[in-house]
């Protein structure tokens, strides 16, 4: 398959800027991938769709302030014979840096991060962040991205993160005010049971919820479990192979714990629907199955693309937004549906209707 397969015609003017209020008044299209008909309702609808029995599964990750604006410094003693430093490129603390952080490595003092503008870092340059946060640049990858390493763990980098930098809005939130948005976003670009600290970038299906709706489904007999998936790099970078089973997929880490792949199971054994609310919760369901050979209990890394195709082992229905154009995620819902055509016309109508477009945009369900 060709990624241009995925493509399709999207408008600027319906790429949503601000989240809605309340969170569940955003637009929900239902889809019957068998019968392959639609409706057009609104989230707090959903209710409607789901029954006693239906196990509700989401992804409980929380995001940080990984988006981080520094100064770059340059050590006097790199400067020397064979450095390929030339000491007239000494780069003052005036020079500013922006660094994403994507994930810790190995080392959880060394990160891999995304810098802009990349051209200026050099190996041994010092990135000051603040009077007590300062990381030095290490290597650089052939994917583009950056290994620094900071003097402190994982854990004290997040919380100086969150302290000094702000929320990783998506790139096509436009810029102007953003300031001002800052403070609102940094609380809406998060679900409202968000809990494992360590994303990137949110699970934007889970926007929807709100504390009321998951009451009103839970004494309606609607069941939950919850995986963790820390969002990462792969989320940011587009497909640039003609063929997309050529596309290398960075691998994402994730945890189910042992509660919950039992609950999964258990729902599965008897014959109850598994949701899946966003197409991150599907790469860990069925990540781990196609890792392990069964749902079980796991943490460590999944890299897993799912295209059209693919056999589905956990996932009976799937919450999930809008995506962009031949990007991974419409090709996961491609895949799912089991059709593209079919996948490709619910876009199209979605166009026409003006429903509202990715990470802050309207939602669908698909049975």
């Amino acid at each position: 398959m060709h990624t241009s397969d995925f493509d399709y015609d999207l408008p600027k003017t319906l790429i949503a800027q601000m989240p809605l209020e309340p969170r569940d008044s955003s637009r929900l299209m239902i889809i019957d991938k068998r019968l392959q008909t639609t409706q057009d309702l609104h989230f707090y609808d959903i209710a409607r769709f789901l029954q006693a029995g239906d196990l509700l599964v989401w992804n409980n990750t929380k995001v940080f302030k990984a988006r981080l604006k520094g100064s770059l410094m340059l050590d006097e003693n790199i400067v020397t014979p064979g450095s390929g430093i030339d000491a007239t490129d000494k780069i003052l603390n005036t020079n500013p840096v922006e660094i994403f952080l994507v994930k810790p490595m190995e080392n959880n003092k060394v990160w891999k991060v995304l810098a802009k503008p990349g051209r200026k870092l050099r190996l041994g340059m010092k990135v000051v962040f603040a009077e007590d946060f300062s990381a030095e640049v290490m290597l650089k990858e052939n994917d583009g991205t950056y290994l620094i390493q900071f003097a402190e763990d994982d854990m004290v980098v997040r919380a100086k993160a969150n302290k000094y930098g702000e929320v990783p809005t998506p790139p096509y939130i436009a810029s102007e005010d953003l300031s001002i948005k800052n403070k609102e976003l940094s609380e809406r670009y998060q679900t409202v049971y968000a809990k494992e600290e360590g994303s990137v970038a949110a699970p934007t299906a889970g926007f929807h919820f709100t504390p009321e709706l998951i009451e009103d489904l839970k004494a309606k007999g609607v069941e939950f479990a919850e995986v963790t998936l820390h969002v990462g790099l792969g989320t940011f970078l587009p497909v640039k192979t003609d063929v997309i089973e050529d596309h290398p997929m960075h691998s994402e880490w994730v945890e189910i714990t042992a509660k919950n792949a039992d609950l999964i199971n258990q729902a599965k054994q008897d014959g109850r629907r598994v949701v899946a609310v966003g197409t991150t919760t599907v790469r860990v369901l069925e990540g781990v199955v196609k890792k392990e050979g069964l749902l079980r209990p796991y943490a460590g890394d999944i890299n897993i693309f799912i295209y059209p195709g693919f056999e589905f082992k956990i996932v009976d229905a799937l919450i999930t937004n809008f995506h962009l154009p031949k990007s991974t995620l419409l090709m996961l819902v491609s895949a799912f549906v089991d059709d593209r055509s079919f996948m490709l016309q619910c876009y199209q109508k979605a166009v026409e209707e003006k429903y509202r477009f990715f990470s802050f945009g309207d939602a669908m369900f698909i049975f």
